[in-house]
Parts: structure tokens; sequence; C-alpha cells
């Protein structure tokens, strides 16, 4: 199959053939359909994360069953599925108290380094999924299955970006109706946080960046004020939109540490900042210490604390209601060969997502 490669940081993504191996008991060959190209994958581009070998990028993704292993009895060949990139044992600690998001069992990652191979050699399979590939192949409790009449664009980037963005608001802040809310980055997983704070019913939805066309894209999504932190001094927008008061959530989706520090600045006594992106190995997030005398509070967030067979459905529901926009996400439609291209438009800022199509 062809498969976009990454070999080493700040290089260029190759266009290879890669071996992929027949489902073994209790795994699922998919052939990918779409895949979302999400700024997670862009971190290990730029050299931010580490991979211990070359690797298969790729984890937001959606597809049809090719093959099933022994043992299988979830899907079946022909049905249409959602990957995810945090397959659940249903054994640990955290699935057993219902946080399958932070299910950690080891035999995920062994079974990811074995499942592909390039010029004889092993390469990893990235996050369980891989979907900058024609095919893919993970656990049978790595997928969900969908409607026939969910489109495959919108249903790959519910395997990331949409659940992650509007399950950070309804899950792990649990946004209260009527609440004032502000989002600091509004890429892809910036605007699903809004949609998810527009969807809990917040009233007042302040969306942050640096880019215009993105703060116009958020305006778009719900929001209902908009501040350019690059030509406005935020504390004081922030002031004068809450009357002094600051906000009830905040929601740093950058990845950046000075964000979330600003996210935890700008919340009000008792309110909630809460650190959705993804940041730099070794980076370290300061905070004032008296200020968790107001009861303010500074919470992490792993996949928007969904159970992902449970909540990717409700989300599907909420698109097919029109309650969640979904297809305005997919800025651009582009082929496996043009993945490095997707990238430099994500860097600059220009697209919500791009996304892959392989069929």
């Amino acid at each position: 199959m062809r498969a976009a490669i990454f070999e080493e940081a700040n290089k260029p993504l190759t266009i290879e053939d890669v071996d992929i191996i027949d489902p073994r008991p209790g795994e699922v060959l998919v052939r990918t359909s779409c895949s979302g190209v999400c700024h997670s994958d862009l971190h290990f581009i730029d050299g931010l994360w580490k991979l211990p070998m070359s690797c298969v990028l790729g984890h937001e993704a959606a597809g049809v069953v090719e093959a099933i292993g022994e043992g299988v009895n979830y899907v079946q060949p022909g049905d249409r599925v959602i990957m995810s990139f945090k397959p659940f044992c249903g054994k640990c600690y955290y699935c057993l108290s219902g946080k399958p998001n932070l299910c950690a069992a080891p035999e995920f990652d062994q079974a990811a380094a074995s499942r592909l191979t390039w010029k004889g050699k092993p390469i990893l399979q990235f996050a369980n999924v891989g979907s900058f590939a024609e095919m893919m192949i993970t656990t049978e409790n790595g997928l969900v299955k969908i409607p026939e009449e969910m489109p495959m664009a919108e249903a790959a980037l519910i395997g990331c970006g949409v659940t992650t963005g509007v399950g950070a608001a309804l899950y792990t802040a649990q946004v209260e109706g009527g609440s004032t809310v502000a989002i600091i980055g509004c890429g892809g997983i910036g605007l699903n946080i809004i949609q998810g704070c527009r969807i809990a019913g917040a009233a007042n939805i302040i969306a942050i960046d640096i880019i215009d066309s993105k703060l116009e894209m958020a305006t778009n999504f719900g929001a209902t004020h908009t501040i350019n932190s690059k030509e406005t001094n935020l504390d004081e927008a922030i002031k004068e939109i809450t009357k002094g008061l600051g906000v009830e959530y905040a929601f740093e989706a950058i990845g950046a540490p000075a964000a979330a520090t600003e996210a935890f600045n700008i919340i009000r006594p008792g309110g909630t900042a809460v650190v959705v992106g993804m940041h730099p190995l070794g980076s370290d997030i300061s905070v004032p210490g008296p200020y968790f005398l107001q009861e303010k509070k500074l919470i992490g967030c792993m996949y928007g604390s969904t159970r992902f067979r449970e909540h990717m459905p409700k989300l599907i529901d909420l698109y097919l209601q029109d309650r969640l926009d979904l297809t305005s996400l997919v800025s651009r439609r582009l082929k496996l060969e043009d993945v490095n291209e997707a990238f430099r438009s994500m860097k600059a800022g220009e697209v919500a997502r791009s996304v892959l199509e392989f069929t």
C-alpha cells in the first residue's frame, strides 16, 4: 500500500510502498477513506515530540472495514467506521472507572510497532491508526461504527479534533448554560471548543487569536466576541467584556505554555482553565500560586474526557441535526501526495482542517 513516511524531524514526508499485516486475533483491517491532518502530527514533524523509529503518521480517520481477525464480533467487512487513537483495553483501572480515554495498556504500543514494514524493516503505526496510508489496522476496541448517511470527511474529523474540542467543553470543563468562556487559539481544536460551548448554551464565547482570518472563522462557529491579542491587550479586553470579573471557563488550544498561563490569569475566582493543547516535551506552565486561594482551577484534557464508543455517535447525531457544523471545518480536500502542502497551510493559518481523501 502507499503511505506517507516520517523519517526525521523538519523533513518532508515521502510517499512510499509499505507492507501491512493481515489482521491478527482481535484486530480489524480498515481501508482508509479520509484522514484529517491534525496539529498533533505537526508536533512530531517539527521535532517538539519524539518518535523512536520511522513512522506512518495520521490519527484522525474514517474508513471501511476490509477484513477482521479471529474473535472480532463488533464489526464485519463493509462496515463504515471512525478510528480512535485511544483504544481501550476494558480491563485496566481507568477503563473500569469510566475513563477509557486514559487507558494506557502497553499491548497497544507493542501492536502498533509490529503491523507495518518498509524495505523489510518495521516502522511505527502512529497512535494505533497511521492514517496517512491506504490501509489501517487496529484493535476491535479502537473503532466505532457509523451510519451510512454520515459523510466520510466529516466523520474523520470526529476521530480527533471534534471529539477533543467539543468534549473539552461538554465533558472536561462541563460548561454551564449562560456562562462566559474564552478560547485561546482558533485552529481546528479551538473552533470545536467554541462549538462545544455553543452547544452547552454559553452566553458569551470569546475567541482569542493573532490571525484575523481565524477569528472570522471563530465567529462563524459561534463566537460572540473576538480579540486579536497581537493588537489588543488581552487582560484589558477581557475585563471590559466581563465587567472586570474575568471568564468562568478558559481553554488553551495552542500547546504554548504562555497561553496556558494566560488562560489561568483571565478566569475569575472559582473559574476553571482547561489546557487542551499538546505542549512540547520538557515544557513547564507557570501560574501565580496565591491565585489558588481564590479557588481557581487549572486542569488537563485528554480526548475531551470522552468515552468514544458512547460520545462519537452523539456527535454524529448533533451533526445530522445541523447542530454541529463539521462541513465548514473541511477547508481543503487533498490527496495523499499533498500531505506536505496540508502541513504548510496549517502552519500558515490558512485552514480549519485539511482532509486527505483516498476514495
